[in-house]
């Protein structure tokens, strides 16, 4: 029997690039879930689902799992460009963000 998971269908980041993102984009050491991380977790997530979209174009399950994603995003990048503008900047410019 095969048995197939998150990491064979490309559905999801696995845990130690989700660690290893979270790492790069933390404000302290105890830090999980700042705006930033969070908006760095999701991008990731989103270009996942993106080639999977592509592969797979009528997977509408996971259409609208991306679209929640991507406005997710939204809504906490402009949360983040409403309290630091500066910090905003800097990573959108990292995660190549339109602005």
């Amino acid at each position: 029997m095969v048995r197939i998971t998150n990491e064979d269908t490309g559905m999801t980041i696995s845990a130690d690039t989700k660690k290893q993102i979270i790492a790069e984009n933390r404000r302290h050491t105890n830090d999980s879930g700042s705006a930033e991380v969070q908006i760095s977790v999701l991008t990731a997530m989103i270009k996942e689902l993106t080639e999977h979209m592509h592969r797979h174009p009528k997977d509408y399950h996971s259409r609208h799992g991306l679209l929640m994603k991507v406005n997710r995003r939204n809504k906490l990048a402009t949360y983040l460009r409403r309290t630091d503008a500066s910090k905003y900047e800097q990573l959108a410019s990292k995660l190549g963000l339109r602005k």
